[in-house]
């Protein structure tokens, strides 16, 4: 199993460790801390040895802040974690507030007016620091960057770094090769007028190289950094222990290789007179200091390899319609073995089970491995669903009994591609108001699906079509609609998304989710997902514009007895009756028996359901 179900997280040191840290702060002279969800490449996919805000508060999840004063300490996070960290944080210790509606840089000034906050320079983003100190200074605090992060201090057991085997990733699921992108981006130095940049993004690193990792869970990164120069080689920064023969003759012709502990030194080295490009929003703030006190200067630019990165290649397009081709046989035949089980014959964990065998399985036969999965699975029975990022756990694992919903998010990473996908399905016989939340999510899904829009259109333009049908039936989702996913890389990867915060265009070739839900505390969760891929549309009568849209990518059938048809519109039946036609096409021939039997049932027009 890539995934185990121990309990996720244990807050039942947090007292002792907040006594410790606020006497470590009230020896170095602070007032407080901050304690970011990061590591020094500011990624959402961390190692054990990076996971200080869990060790310290016992949160698990995957963003997250606390900020710890002398008489008081809090924990923000989004809407995504508004349940999971009430459960796992201990509330008489640390106090929940809402990142979004009191982001970190409205809620420091008011907590620590006239303060001093400490904060490790590598875990935060220049632009984020910016933005703190000016808050600061409105009310008299100061922030003070800290050499040695002081949990580290203090956690005496903290895992070693990770050194995880890396690989090369073939230019055939690449789609074109290494030297060919890392010139490109020289050539975005020479826009910039920068000398070099520094990639501290593990996810450019490996899709810039075309190699691969093993260093954080799920996300197949190698932990690292690297110097692209404008003229010159590259000098790639990695642990030499993760490298074999294959991938060092890969990266000989490529860039010179240099051990992690050498960056800083390098980077006040080929900062000295020179200008630096930094991406503000990516990179660790400690290294705009480097370039500084080197007397270099820092030229604020985008990471070069991360909107080519966003954008796929064809290669890429077409080794991720084959993984999703692949990974709906499985997941097709998992609604099929689940929809056969007796109600509260099986509990979460063994769902998860269930379908990751399947995976492999699948891709046995496909020919293409399982690599990995791409998150853990959320597999939410009844009140667990509505739990946005629920991990289960032995502690926490319920049985799918009568009367439940069941909300399977999960996802797979094979070596062509990533996968993503959400399936909501009623245990027995779904109540009317289910049937009715399940239909206003599903007609957010297909409002996304069939979206045109001009070039330069933004995920945040978008994001009111998914949620316009909850909103006129007084109800919404506290998360993002859609994330744009990696090439065998990260399931959540930037800069695209579909959400109030989208703000990149989205442009042909970007892969995103499209996945609205509806959560009822403490009953039920409903979440249905599909990976969208942003393509040309076809030229409309009449039109002044070339437009957008979405080719759908994921392939499985969705729930039909979830469904109230007398709540769509014909347009949206047809798309559903067209989809179904498509899924039972596609993946027919790759199932068998029952399964197919099965899938030819879950896939007839609506209509026949009315």
């Amino acid at each position: 199993m890539f995934q185990d179900f121990d309990a996720a997280s244990d807050s039942s040191g947090s007292a002792e460790r907040v006594r410790r840290l606020r006497a470590g702060l009230a020896e170095a002279g602070l007032d407080g801390f901050i304690v970011p969800r990061a590591d020094e490449h500011q990624g959402e996919y961390i190692p054990d040895a990076a996971a200080r805000l869990e060790w310290l508060t016992g949160f698990s999840g995957s963003a997250g802040t606390a900020l710890v004063l002398a008489d008081r300490a809090i924990i923000l996070s989004d809407g995504r974690y508004t349940l999971q960290v009430r459960a796992q944080v201990d509330t008489s210790l640390f106090e929940p507030v809402s990142s979004v509606e009191t982001p970190l840089a409205e809620f420091l000034p008011v907590a620590a007016a006239g303060k001093r906050i400490g904060y490790d320079p590598w875990l935060h983003t220049q632009g984020e620091i910016r933005s703190l100190t000016k808050a600061m200074e409105r009310t008299g605090g100061t922030l003070v960057p800290v050499r040695g992060n002081p949990i580290d201090r203090i956690w005496n057991d903290r895992p070693a770094p990770p050194k995880g085997a890396a690989m090369v990733h073939p230019e055939r699921f690449a789609g074109r090769g290494a030297a060919d992108k890392l010139a490109a981006m020289a050539e975005k130095l020479v826009e910039a007028k920068a000398d070099a940049t520094l990639l501290t993004d593990p996810a450019s690193i490996a899709w810039s190289f075309n190699i691969r990792g093993s260093d954080v869970p799920h996300t197949p990164l190698m932990l690292a950094f690297a110097i692209l120069r404008r003229e010159g080689r590259p000098t790639l920064f990695v642990d030499p222990d993760k490298l074999d023969t294959a991938l060092r003759d890969h990266l000989a012709p490529l860039a010179d290789l240099a051990a992690p502990d050498e960056f800083e030194a390098a980077v006040r080295r080929e900062a000295a007179g020179r200008a630096i490009g930094i991406d503000p929003q990516l990179a660790a703030v400690r290294l705009a200091t480097l370039v500084e006190e080197a007397g270099g200067t820092v030229v604020e630019m985008a990471d070069p390899a991360r909107l080519p990165r966003a954008i796929k290649n064809d290669g890429e397009i077409e080794g991720a319609r084959a993984a999703q081709r692949r990974d709906g046989a499985a997941v097709t035949r998992f609604l099929a073995w689940i929809d056969g089980q007796a109600p509260g014959s099986v509990t979460e964990i063994g769902a998860a089970e269930k379908l990751e065998a399947l995976r492999a399985e699948q891709g046995e036969r496909d020919g293409q491995k399982l690599r990995e999965i791409s998150f853990d699975t959320i597999a939410g029975a009844g009140p667990n669903g509505a739990i946005v990022h629920y991990r289960v756990n032995r502690d926490s694992d319920r049985a799918l009994d009568a009367g439940n919903l069941f909300l399977l998010d999960s996802g797979a990473q094979y070596q062509d591609g990533t996968t993503d996908i959400t399936r909501t399905m009623p245990i027995g016989e779904p109540t009317q108001e289910m049937r009715e939340k399940f239909t206003l999510v599903l007609k957010g899904m297909i409002a996304i699906s069939t979206a045109r829009f001009p070039k330069g259109t933004r995920g945040v333009d978008l994001d009111p079509l998914a949620r316009i049908a909850l909103w006129k039936a007084g109800c919404d989702y506290a998360h993002g609609t859609g994330h744009g996913v990696g090439s065998f890389l990260a399931v959540h990867e930037g800069p695209q998304s579909i959400s109030k915060r989208g703000m990149a265009a989205l442009e042909a070739g970007m892969i995103l989710s499209n996945e609205p839900g509806y959560y009822r505390e403490g009953a039920y969760g409903i979440r249905i997902e599909n990976l969208v891929l942003v393509e040309p549309a076809e030229p409309i009568a009449g039109g002044d514009l070339p437009m957008h849209g979405f080719e759908t990518l994921t392939l499985a059938p969705i729930d039909r007895r979830l469904i109230v048809p007398q709540m769509m519109s014909q347009e949206e039946i047809a798309w559903l009756d067209a989809y179904h036609a498509r899924v039972a096409a596609t993946l027919s021939p790759l199932l068998s028996g029952a399964d197919a039997a099965w899938l030819e049932a879950a896939t007839r027009p609506l209509a026949a359901t009315s």
